[in-house]
């Protein structure tokens, strides 16, 4: 028996892999499928199976892709309605992999149809169980997303229902494997393991301790932050459906002649700056947009950028296919081409370029009682900025920076010191704020995490200004 995790860090998103006596199944796979495929080659088994455990909203699953390449059908539990061809799984129905057995719970809460996968061993004992996004490691499926008509109240009943009579009634020693980990939007607050048993959650899991029906659904839906925007698209799409990833690569990636990428963005088309936050920042194609690889680039790259709108990338030469792979897998499709030899190749022909000037957290703190037209940019979240800031700061989370309106509250006429908590969503701030014309830019290194570091810093403590 082989069940391996395929964890994706900057997605916070867990894929499974199930092999047992020459077949395989995969649980909730990424959409670029070929890691799956290239495992059961090496391990010469078949995949037999691909499981979903409900319309994903925060990537584009691989189900069609993996389907289409393997032959194998999709599984989705009970109450799903999909724009494709699945296998609709009853509750309770049972499907063998090998001398493995795997059974469907139907664990309505998060959405109407997660379900809730329960594998047994070859001896036939309870051995883990694949909870996508109804039970985390410390935390419970968010119920107010893809949910119909459904208010968050009506599906946290659903949720309580379905962890009192699927998931507490396990065994203690049977193994969690959730479908995220710690940084997951899926969630409030998910623990740091990906994955835990049965038992340590019945101990450490708020949602699992002893209370009424009323009281989990209170403090299941109380605290809830406001979901990234490109949430309902993904869920759509993967509801729905979408275009071939080999037809998006093939579009993605073709190199362009500076001649080329000139006449794209003349066109309408936006730089998207891939390479690290802390490289952008030192010359870049002016006008383009940073986010960088070295963070949680497909969750910024969703939350901040118009699916339809086209793009040509700026990447570190080598990270081509990679930048459009993980655009591809919140829905980003319309890559127009690559600059070819990257921002070397555009500074080597002595192009026009831009920067951002870096500076210490010390500097700052200098600065602030000198400079009467000094301005704070803390672009954390509030509630990371109400726990602490820098005293006078202005919070504008980064994911409301889009907005023209929200920015024009921006003094263009200041001098603006921005910051997050560690660097890398300051960068991309700084670039929205460049494109919409804001010159007197500081990008504060280290962010709030340095700046509290340094010797009588102002800082606030747990109160808004």
């Amino acid at each position: 028996m082989v069940v391996e995790q395929f964890y994706t860090g900057c997605l916070s998103e867990a894929a499974y892999f199930i092999a047992s006596d020459g077949e395989a199944a995969i649980i909730d796979p990424l959409r670029d499928v070929d890691v799956y495929i290239q495992k059961a080659k090496e391990m010469g088994v078949t995949i037999k199976y691909i499981f979903e455990t409900h319309f994903h909203a925060d990537f584009v699953s691989g189900h069609l892709e993996l389907s289409k390449k393997t032959g194998a059908p999709i599984i989705y539990g009970p109450q799903t309605k999909a724009g494709f061809e699945i296998h609709l799984a009853n509750d309770g129905e049972e499907f063998h992999v090998g001398k493995l057995k795997i059974k469907v719970l139907h664990t309505p809460g998060h959405t109407l149809e997660s379900t809730c996968y329960l594998l047994s061993d070859e001896a036939g004992k309870d051995y883990c169980v694949f909870t996508g996004d109804t039970l985390f490691v410390g935390d419970v499926g968010r119920p107010d997303l893809f949910s119909g008509n459904l208010t968050k109240e009506e599906l946290a009943g659903y949720m309580y229902n379905s962890l009192q009579t699927k998931i507490k009634t396990l065994a203690d020693d049977v193994i969690v494997y959730p479908a995220h980990g710690p940084g997951s939007s899926c969630g409030k607050n998910l623990g740091p393991q990906t994955s835990s048993t049965i038992g340590e959650q019945k101990q450490s899991n708020y949602a699992l301790q002893d209370m009424t029906k009323e009281e989990f659904v209170k403090v299941v839906t109380d605290g809830l932050s406001t979901p990234p925007a490109y949430f309902p698209i993904n869920a759509r799409i993967n509801k729905e459906g979408y275009d071939s990833l080999d037809d998006v690569m093939n579009k993605a990636l073709q190199p362009l002649s500076i001649k080329d990428f000139k006449q794209k963005v003349k066109d309408g088309a936006w730089i998207l700056d891939t390479r690290n936050s802390n490289t952008f920042t030192e010359g870049f194609v002016p006008d383009s947009l940073s986010i960088g690889l070295d963070g949680r680039f497909a969750e910024w790259a969703g939350s901040l950028l118009p699916f339809d709108q086209p793009l040509v990338l700026v990447t570190e030469v080598g990270k081509e296919k990679e930048s459009a792979i993980r655009l591809s897998r919140v829905g980003i499709d319309n890559v127009q081409g690559y600059l070819d030899g990257g921002y070397e190749a555009w500074k080597t022909a002595g192009e026009t370029i831009d920067m951002i000037i870096d500076i210490e957290p010390e500097e700052l703190v200098m600065d602030i009682p000198h400079d009467s037209k000094l301005e704070i940019i803390d672009v954390r979240k509030s509630t990371e900025f109400e726990a602490a800031h820098v005293k006078g700061a202005q919070n504008a989370p980064l994911d409301t920076l889009m907005d023209p309106m929200n920015v024009a509250m921006i003094d263009m006429d200041n001098n603006l010191y921005v910051h997050c908590a560690g660097g890398y969503r300051s960068v991309i701030a700084a670039s929205i704020l460049k494109r919409q014309g804001y010159d007197n830019l500081r990008n504060v290194l280290g962010g709030f995490g340095k700046i509290k570091e340094v010797k009588d810093a102002p800082i606030v403590q747990g109160q808004k200004v």
